[in-house]
């Protein structure tokens, strides 16, 4: 794992990389995950960083509060070989230690020795599916025993005692269903257990359908907020993965086939920036028919009006809620025209409609920043 200062902010899906390389290097490394937030702090529960006892890795847990903390902690982890939870309370009126940086909040941090007790989590991440990781940080059972949960079949294995696994089954659904993450604590007839739940969702997918300069920074914007990208060309010469070397995949299709380029599902999003009327028109009629929640349209208001009349002529109808998906001119009104400024707009809209939010200003924002998730009983 490389040292450099610069790669402690990489995208998740490039972290989770970095986790799943070190564990095919049998390679020793220590996971530090917030498990626990009271107050403000710049990241939630569920941030991760991986660390090497050299003292580089990738990611990070807060914005420089604790990093040096964890990374001295991290020595010692791996050379007891235990897991261990520490807390660390940076409410004080002198910020973090007198220097200033801002932290206020009471953070809980879990580090472990990298296992590979943590691949399923990965190769699932990888592999689009969406899991729940409960860790026992306390009580009954030993601090970092594991168990990973799928929606669809349940717990994997028998590292939690079936009455756990019973206990837990609905509420780990939920916090899959809405990626979140948190502490929770069970009661049973002889004890209880602390448990760390970790909603680990796959990163959504976005296709965008075009060829030209600008969808290049769009590409590269998307892929640093952890979005994984298809670049589709109608026009099968500039279907070239070295023109958009970001994008995961990079393919030719007629805009008739787009129904059945791939899977649609409620966790892709669509862009559409052929700048060609009829090829947009085509994908466009496509795309209403999958289930994908944006559909974004390059163009201004009379262009799109103009679609809907040829719409019109066809006998093609747009509902009110399929207007509700598209989402055209594109993007956010941030003032910019240059193409990197374009592609902020967009990929914040993006962003925007991901995570359920109504853009505005934080400052203008009541409550926290962060969506919290009510405290669940046992």
């Amino acid at each position: 794992m490389s040292t450099r200062s610069d790669e402690w902010s990489v995208p998740e899906t490039e972290l989770f990389a970095r986790i799943r390389a070190a564990l095919d290097a049998d390679a020793e490394a220590v996971l530090a995950t917030v498990v626990d937030v009271e107050g403000s702090a710049y990241r939630r529960p569920g941030a991760k960083m991986l660390l090497d006892p050299e003292g580089g890795g990738a990611g990070s847990i807060t914005a420089g509060c604790l990093e040096d903390e964890v990374r001295a902690l991290a020595v010692d982890v791996l050379a007891a070989g235990e897991p261990r939870v520490e807390t660390w309370d940076l409410t004080g009126d002198d910020d973090v230690w007198g220097m200033g940086v801002g932290c206020n909040g009471v953070i809980t941090v879990l580090l472990e020795p990298l296992t590979e007790g943590f691949r399923p989590v990965a190769t699932a991440r990888e592999s689009g599916e969406d899991v729940g990781v409960v860790t026992v940080l306390d009580g009954d059972l030993p601090t970092g025993t594991r168990a990973v949960y799928a929606p669809e079949r349940g717990f994997d294995g028998d590292c939690l005692p079936a009455w756990l696994r019973d206990e837990l089954d609905d509420t780990v659904g939920e916090f899959v269903a809405d990626g979140s993450s948190d502490t929770l604590k069970v009661d049973h007839a002889d004890g209880s257990v602390e448990l760390f739940v970790d909603g680990v969702r796959a990163p959504p997918e976005l296709v965008v359908f075009g060829s030209g300069h600008d969808v290049g920074p769009v590409v590269e914007l998307a892929k640093l907020v952890d979005f994984r990208v298809t670049v589709v060309s109608f026009r099968g010469a500039q279907a070239d993965a070295e023109r958009f070397p970001g994008a995961d995949a990079v393919v030719s299709a007629s805009p008739r086939d787009v129904g059945g380029l791939r899977a649609w599902d409620e966790d892709t999003y669509a862009v559409v920036m052929s700048h060609n009327f009829v090829d947009d028109r085509l994908a466009l009629v496509e795309l209403l028919e999958t289930p994908v929640p944006y559909v974004g349209l390059m163009g201004p208001d009379k262009r799109f009006e103009e679609m809907l009349e040829e719409f019109d002529a066809e006998g093609v109808a747009v509902s009110e809620a399929d207007r509700g998906r598209i989402f055209t001119p594109i993007g956010l009104s941030l003032g910019g025209d240059t193409p990197y400024q374009i592609a902020f707009s967009i990929v914040s809209e993006l962003l925007a409609v991901a995570n359920d939010r109504t853009p505005e200003h934080l400052s203008r924002r009541a409550g926290p920043i962060h969506e919290r998730r009510e405290p669940t009983d046992e």
